[in-house]
């Protein structure tokens, strides 16, 4: 039995961060309906992060919603929305990531929805919030990414901004809108009252630079700098960063400088003795160990460095990471199957329960596959 058993999911969100919030509820075992519009569904269906096709959808919706039922439902018509309205009084949870005001003029938000199911646990997610210049603006990663800040932490400093690789905003929001349901399902427990949850992109995005945020505001609001090559971290001194190799690539995180120099027989670096000096003078130093380590093969330097305890690793692409033994023990992926039998590989749940792996064989949803057995149970 996982821990959401018994839970039920109003799924009304469509893209990534609702979906990712409410993936994380159905891989605890929750029951996720997701309703979809008639005809096309969620738009997340034919957004396409390459020419992928995964059993004629794209591979983004395939990954975030498996493991949940669709019924389709049109919440601008009038039956419709009333069978959307039934469904809510019989539900644990309910989730939307709407941008502000629309959920209202649908007739679904908070303060509508409690009044048919005092208990429920509303949760939502928006870009920015419901105040300032920028509530009214798209909710969109890359968007949401470019104003927070973190753009300007990776990369070198001659590079200009440098946005993260994945949806993070998207993600790290649908993971704090899952928690924050959690929260609001214990207090329901021990209360018996329900609560609104809400959380924005934004916000997400700065809470994740909880650190450097922190370090700005008692470092004198100093600018923020990145160094000049092999940035791995805008405030960590050197030897922070990934260094190319005769054959590949090494990361550093922190270390002693003298020790660096003695190991790798980097003699230059000896004369940075002192703590700050790894900070000041981080440029030249990063470009000493640039050089050198060119010289050898990563696995030279790592035969050096492990066994003196150095924080060290393998730059690994994902070809090399999924035949290394590091992975295979992980168990990560897992095979899941559609009610057409199309089966497709993806990742399984990060968290384990007294050990036990949180695995489900269900794929993503036909558009509307379960709209006539949801009917039957509840409506």
């Amino acid at each position: 039995m996982k821990p959401l058993q018994d839970i039920l999911v109003i799924d009304l969100s469509q893209y990534l961060s609702g979906p990712c919030c409410t993936l994380k509820l159905a891989d605890l075992g929750a029951r996720v309906i997701k309703i979809e519009r008639p005809n096309t569904g969620d738009s997340c269906r034919s957004m396409y992060v390459s020419n992928l096709n995964m059993n004629g959808e794209s591979s983004i919706f395939r990954a975030i919603n498996r493991n949940k039922e669709s019924f389709c439902a049109d919440l601008k018509n009038y039956s419709d929305k009333k069978k959307i309205l039934k469904l809510i009084t019989k539900a644990d949870v309910l989730v939307h990531n709407f941008r502000p005001g629309v959920i209202k003029r649908l007739g679904l938000d908070y303060d509508a929805v409690k009044v048919l199911n005092p208990s429920i646990i509303y949760g939502e997610i928006s870009g920015y919030g419901k105040e300032g210049p920028w509530k009214k603006k798209p909710g969109q990663d890359l968007l949401v990414q470019a104003l927070s800040g973190v753009t300007m932490l990776s990369g070198n400093a001659n590079k200009g901004p440098v946005p993260l690789g994945l949806a993070m905003a998207d993600m790290l929001s649908g993971g704090h809108l899952a928690q924050g349901i959690l929260a609001g399902l214990v207090q329901k427990g021990k209360s018996g009252k329900g609560c609104k949850v809400s959380v924005n992109m934004l916000e997400s995005m700065l809470d994740l630079q909880f650190e450097t945020v922190t370090t700005y505001y008692h470092d004198g609001g100093q600018p923020t700098q990145r160094t000049e090559s092999n940035n791995a971290h805008a405030y960590l001194g050197a030897p922070y960063g990934i260094y190319q190799t005769a054959d590949g690539y090494l990361a550093l995180a922190m270390g002693a400088i003298p020790q660096l120099g003695e190991l790798l027989q980097c003699f230059d670096l000896l004369v940075y003795q002192e703590v700050s000096s790894w900070y000041d003078q981080r440029d030249k130093i990063k470009q000493t160990l640039a050089d050198h380590l060119k010289t050898e093969t990563t696995e030279h330097w790592l035969s050096i460095l492990e066994p003196a305890d150095i924080w060290c690793a393998d730059v690994m692409d994902w070809e090399r990471l999924f035949e290394h033994d590091g992975f295979k023990v992980l168990q990560m992926l897992q095979t899941v199957k559609m009610s057409d039998g199309y089966k497709y590989q993806t990742t399984r749940c990060p968290i384990k329960i007294d050990g036990r792996l949180l695995t489900s064989e269900k794929g993503s949803p036909a558009l509307g596959e379960d709209t006539d057995k949801i009917e039957d149970e509840f409506l």
